[in-house]
């Protein structure tokens, strides 16, 4: 295999636990697709604050399911509604030099669209069918959006390009694409003005003006979404040439396709051919440094890359069970359960690691970045290098994981609310306005913008 120099970027694709050694479907998914069977709490905002724990018990077995939930406190809830800091909170590592250029973003991207101000976590609301555009600085929602015409597909990934707008994948088929900006948004029902959400309530399909494209497909599972870097103009200072990556099966054959990011239409598209057969394909899916493919199955089993110049693919058994995966800053792919495997491209070999979570999982940029895991109730901290837990912080619930432009963690619980983890003081602060959510991929754009080399490619 050729030695790739891969820069990483993260993103997350989980679902269903259904398959993965006895475990409960936590989708609840049906053999005719549908998603998440939780109704989630009702559409209102609450923000609250708890204080959490940051020790993490590092004897955990890989038999645990789920850590002990001895890892931390509880603690006092109180309310807050605070519009948080300005400017950034924590390290989070240092970016590739990009040429002086008379852009505001220096061609880096910077939390999306290269603005500061500019922090978004997506959220999908699954048993709902629209996605959620929450503030990641006063944790409040200024967005929501129907994903598809009939408002079931089911969305659980949401992926984040340079731009800072989101593509969505319906677990039930079609893919969505959703500007982030207003002025981006075109005219197209015919009153005047650009009507689109700037809260948790959303407009009829049709009506809301920010989408940009759907693109439907046939296909009983589409689980994986995942942007490509694309190339920065210096001119214009913006990101173009940005595509997106996703996959569906009908429970046969597996298929990888890759998407015109400006229309929704179909680049180029490869079966992949001995990829074992189940419901779910292509559970998780990332892209690497270069724009490449990688993609995990339920449970681990095996491991896809396809490249972005050929569509020529290339797979791996995976050593462990699995239910989310990830890409890091450093290149290695991750494989994530109550076992933690890294896979390193360049040689082609795993090292595991005990005392995981079991779901989602993201990795900071920067040499001492952690791997950030999903844990029912906790979040907890892996050391990259020594493959150990070293810290961990209590949460109303976790399964899928992000990182925001500030540096801070979120998580997204199945079928309950967003929190945002304060690493400094252990204050989670949670928004609880979400319907049945199911979240996973580079819900902010943070790893496309940092791990995913954030600088101008042409």
């Amino acid at each position: 295999m050729t030695n790739f120099k891969l820069i990483g970027c993260v993103a997350i694709g989980l679902g269903a636990f259904g398959g993965c050694g006895g475990g409960s479907d936590a989708e609840m998914v049906s053999a005719s697709g549908t998603g998440n069977a939780d109704t989630g709490p009702a559409g209102s905002s609450e923000t609250t604050a708890a204080s959490a724990s940051a020790s993490a018990s590092a004897s955990a077995s890989a038999s645990d399911t789920s850590p002990d939930s001895s890892g931390g406190s509880s603690g006092v809830v109180t309310d807050t509604n605070a519009d948080g800091a300005e400017g950034a909170k924590f390290d989070v590592g240092v970016l590739p030099d990009a040429p002086e250029i008379p852009c505001s973003n220096n061609g880096k991207g910077g939390g999306g669209n290269g603005d500061p101000d500019f922090s978004y976590l997506w959220a999908a609301n699954s048993t709902q069918g629209t996605i959620s555009k929450i503030d990641t600085q006063s944790v409040t929602e200024v967005g929501r959006f129907i994903v598809r015409p009939d408002s079931n597909g089911s969305p659980s990934r949401t992926s984040v390009n340079l731009e800072g707008d989101v593509a969505v994948a319906n677990r039930s088929g079609g893919v969505t694409k959703i500007y982030a900006l207003e002025d981006r948004c075109n005219e197209s029902n015919g009153s005047p003005g650009i009507q689109t959400s700037t809260d948790a309530n959303f407009l009829p399909w049709g009506e809301e003006e920010c989408v940009a494209w759907y693109s439907p497909f046939a296909y009983a599972s589409q689980r994986p979404v995942a942007w490509t870097q694309g190339e920065f103009n210096i001119n214009t200072c913006r990101y173009e040439n940005a595509n997106l990556w996703t996959s569906g099966t009908n429970g046969g054959s597996t298929d990888v396709l890759l998407l015109d990011g400006e229309d929704g239409a179909v680049i180029d598209m490869v079966t992949l051919a001995g990829f074992p057969a189940d419901f779910y394909g292509i559970y998780g899916g990332a892209v690497d440094g270069e724009g490449n493919f990688w993609g995990t199955k339920l449970g681990g089993v095996m491991l896809v890359r396809v490249d972005l110049d050929n569509m020529e693919y290339q797979t791996w058994p995976v050593p462990t069970s699995s239910y989310g995966m990830t890409v890091d800053s450093e290149g290695y792919v991750w494989a994530c359960s109550s076992q933690y495997s890294r896979f390193d491209p360049e040689t082609e070999t795993w090292a595991t690691g005990n005392g995981g979570g079991f779901a989602g999982c993201m990795a900071e940029t920067g040499e001492d970045g952690l791997l950030w895991m999903a844990a029912s109730n906790q979040v907890i901290g892996i050391d990259r290098h020594l493959l150990t837990p070293v810290t961990s912080f209590n949460v109303p619930g976790a399964y899928g994981i992000s990182i925001d432009y500030f540096g801070y963690v979120w998580t997204v619980a199945n079928g309950g609310g967003a929190h945002r983890i304060d690493k400094e003081t252990g204050v989670v602060t949670s928004y609880n306005g979400l319907v049945g959510p199911y979240t996973y991929s580079d819900m902010t754009g943070y790893a496309l913008t940092y791990a995913g080399g954030g600088m101008p490619s042409g």
